[in-house]
């Protein structure tokens, strides 16, 4: 069969952000090149700033951030797009190449019907009247499983939940019956659970409508179960290229190796202490509208121990986080911090109550000003908190950056100039230079490649040993849970459904939803979504 997209020799530069003199370009993507038949699918793995995103984009002809394809050719049906100029770019986005993003939620206009949107691109580039499109919508809300198909468009995006919203996404870029989708880590923000349907959604459409697509993540579990071939990149450069049962079973590159073979070592558990330093009695929460998002919880953390929160988006983890950092005041309940209450609203509490507790967000991008070197990001809370300046605040800022093993080096760049993994360790030291005794850790590693998180879940158990740190780690990884917790939280729909020290809580006999739950983590094996959705086919039946 021929094919359909051919990358040739693809070069992709960019321009260092903020802007130095002289400007400094930036090589990420070198070399790469490869070819895609109708109806399979590619797997682009590699940690970030890898390029996978940036090869992705290539296919729509596009350069974000100021990249710009400075060599090669994107062959789309044999003919070279790059040339076309805006005009037939334009036709070719949205119609024959689409783009499936990481987060749905900031692709949806808040204002607008789902279903007005999923068609405009179809409609706009008039493949179809508006009434085939949202005959071609329905059809692709039922292959895609959404719930009442024939007024799921009608609702607006605040009205579903996360994974339903991804499938809607995914119905906007099949819409237009497109040649090739762009996927560029669909599931990567949603909790294991949701992920598998999803999987199973974009699966089922894309051998339904028999497109073409590109399937970018980091996580090779989950790329093994959706894609024909993988391509592993680092550096912006191809490492190895091979079938899906090549490069699970017999990889060739040391690198690809390292990826196949890295696994979270179960940690041992620390025995539980009777004085906690973090004690959550009874809390409920809800926000102003009146909507109930916690109830009843209690749990406590120990000194120097990490409690693991986990359940699927919507179960509560990231709201009890708000709730102990007083974003979030409860309506119930109390908490208290080393043997004291703590004052709920974060606007009554101490400077030194703020010191205590300190957040790692699980996007380090978002969660930095972009203007703002490492110097300044790390240097901010060490004004704030201990007045240090000028010289004193430099010593310390060269402290804390060898404990989180990154070095001088990096004190003048911008987030723009570092790696994921880096930035994730600039947001440790910035949490650090509070000299904090608890760290909320709002699943900072999701958006990280295996090997990246590897050195990132290291980093916190060694800065524990060192400092008696507590952490409280809210994840969706059991792999994680088994490396990094002392204790395990299972949490569903705003209620604690199972605690207790991580031995107890993952083994039999478990709860509906703990057995469920343990059950959709992916597994590196050719096949594993099948076995899952037919056991999961067998019990309904059963039942």
């Amino acid at each position: 069969m021929p094919e359909l997209l051919s990358i040739r020799d693809l070069k992709i530069e960019a321009t260092s952000y903020p802007p130095r003199e002289p400007p400094k370009r930036v090589t990420i993507v070198d070399g790469v090149s490869f070819d895609l038949e109708k109806g399979r699918v590619l797997g682009l793995i590699g940690e970030s700033g890898a390029g996978k995103s940036t090869i992705g984009l290539s296919a729509l002809a596009y350069g974000r951030g100021g990249a710009e394809i400075t060599a090669g050719q994107v062959l789309l049906d044999g003919v070279d797009i790059l040339p076309l100029g805006r005009s037939g770019i334009r036709k070719i986005r949205g119609a024959r190449v689409c783009y499936v993003a990481q987060s749905a939620a900031a692709a949806f206009n808040p204002a607008h019907r789902l279903g007005d949107q999923v068609i405009e691109a179809t409609v706009k580039h008039r493949l179809m009247t508006k009434d085939e499109a949202r005959s071609r919508a329905l059809y692709l809300f039922q292959v895609l499983g959404l719930p009442h198909p024939e007024t799921f468009g009608e609702r607006y995006p605040h009205q579903v939940s996360g994974g339903q919203l991804q499938r809607a996404m995914t119905a906007m870029a099949l819409c237009s019956n497109p040649e090739l989708i762009v996927f560029d880590e669909p599931t990567t923000a949603l909790d294991v659970t949701t992920q598998i349907d999803v999987l199973a959604a974009i699966k089922h459409a894309i051998e339904e409508t028999h497109t073409a697509a590109l399937y970018i993540t980091h996580d090779l579990a989950v790329v093994a179960q959706i894609s024909n071939d993988i391509m592993v990149l680092r550096h912006g450069k191809m490492v190895e290229y091979g079938s899906v049962q090549q490069i699970i079973e017999a990889p060739k590159e040391d690198y690809t190796r390292a990826l196949v073979n890295v696994r979270q070592a179960a940690r041992e558990e620390a025995p539980d202490q009777t004085s906690a330093l973090l004690k959550v009695e009874n809390i409920s929460a809800q926000y102003s509208n009146g909507f109930k998002v916690l109830h009843d919880v209690s749990l406590h953390v120990p000194k120097g121990q990490t409690l693991a929160v986990v359940g699927e988006s919507g179960s509560g983890k990231s709201t009890l986080a708000r709730v102990i950092t007083g974003l979030l005041p409860p309506s119930d309940g109390r908490i208290s911090f080393d043997g004291r209450p703590l004052t709920p609203a974060l606007k009554n509490r101490s400077r030194e109550d703020l010191r205590r507790i300190q957040l790692i967000y699980q996007m380090a991008d978002t969660a930095m000003n972009p203007r703002q070197t490492v110097r300044d990001i790390i240097g901010r809370p060490l004004s704030f908190y201990d007045g240090l300046h000028g010289a004193a605040k430099t010593v310390r800022v060269k402290e804390l950056l060898d404990q989180i093993e990154m070095g001088n080096g990096f004190m003048d760049r911008y987030p723009a100039e570092l790696s994921g993994g880096q930035k994730q360790r600039v947001a440790i030291a910035r949490a650090l230079a509070a000299k904090p005794e608890l760290i909320l850790c709002d699943e900072p590693t999701s958006a990280l490649d295996p090997l990246v998180a590897e050195g990132i879940l290291k980093l916190l158990l060694k800065l524990q040993e060192e400092t008696h740190l507590s952490y409280i780690f809210i994840t969706h990884d059991i792999a994680i849970v088994r490396a990094i917790a002392d204790s395990v939280a299972v949490m569903h729909r705003g209620k604690l459904v199972r605690f207790g020290p991580k031995s107890q809580v993952l083994s039999p006999p478990f709860d509906d939803y703990t057995d469920l739950l343990l059950k959709s983590v992916p597994e590196l094996e050719i096949g594993w979504l099948e076995r899952v959705l037919t056991t999961r086919r067998m019990e309904s039946a059963g039942n």
